[in-house]
């Protein structure tokens, strides 16, 4: 597989605030999560230049990132290509994600808060929106940014971050198992579930729902490794 960039240069403007490098990073890795560069993918320092219109540099330097959180494997003098999915990475993170919320639901839903509760429903009710527009993509997006403001109520957004760099091969596997019959459906029935028992202060509620909804897509390993084998180590 050639590198291909699913969202053409023309329509990826640089912020000419930042340095180019990041930004490259940033969007690639968006690239890889929502596997439009699928794994195996080669990845070519000259391609991927001429394509974001900029010197090799910051894309190397953005390859590299990408190396560190391994979503891409460098072969020296060779070929880097986008990982395949490291299950037992994807573990790990998981691990680690389900500590971290489940304290974070335990806190918030010790001292509901009517703000919060009233974003988390609006959001909820926009994935609905995009669940009836088989918006998947959107969706997905939508699922972050779910999670991503329970973090911020709990006034810990950078555990988000460190969260977020751990658990690429997690976020490539819960993509993988999205378009599965109803599963985007359970997605949206948990963070409902989650929003209501926070806002009934259950904390008990809220950490039995979370733990099942993070356990979701681990729990259909064999379907996800049946289907999409190739992609995973």
């Amino acid at each position: 597989m050639e590198t291909l960039l699913r969202e053409p240069s023309s329509l990826f403007h640089f912020d000419r605030t930042r340095q180019a490098a990041p930004q490259v990073f940033e969007h690639m890795r968006e690239q890889i999560l929502a596997l439009s560069l699928q794994p195996g993918t080669v990845l070519s320092r000259i391609d991927l230049a001429a394509q974001y219109g900029i010197s090799q540099t910051p894309v190397r330097d953005a390859l590299i990132r990408l190396a560190e959180e391994g979503l891409v494997d460098i072969f020296p003098q060779h070929a880097t290509r986008v990982s395949r999915i490291d299950v037992a990475l994807a573990r790990q993170a998981h691990f680690l994600r389900r500590s971290v919320e489940l304290e974070i639901v335990r806190t918030l839903a010790a001292a509901p808060d009517a703000r919060l509760i009233e974003k988390l429903r609006t959001t909820v009710d926009r994935a609905a929106r995009m669940l009836e527009l088989n918006a998947l993509s959107e969706f997905s997006d939508n699922d972050q940014a779910f999670h991503r403001a329970l973090y911020d109520a709990a006034n810990v957004p950078d555990l988000h971050a460190l969260v977020r760099r751990q658990s690429g091969h997690l976020d490539r596997l819960r993509r993988l198992h999205l378009p599965t019959a109803g599963k985007a459906h359970e997605v949206l029935r948990d963070h409902a579930a989650i929003v209501d028992a926070i806002a009934t202060g259950n904390a008990v509620r809220a950490e039995a729902v979370l733990r099942e909804h993070l356990s979701g897509t681990l729990a259909h390993l064999d379907e996800i490794r049946a289907e999409h084998g190739e992609y995973l180590k």
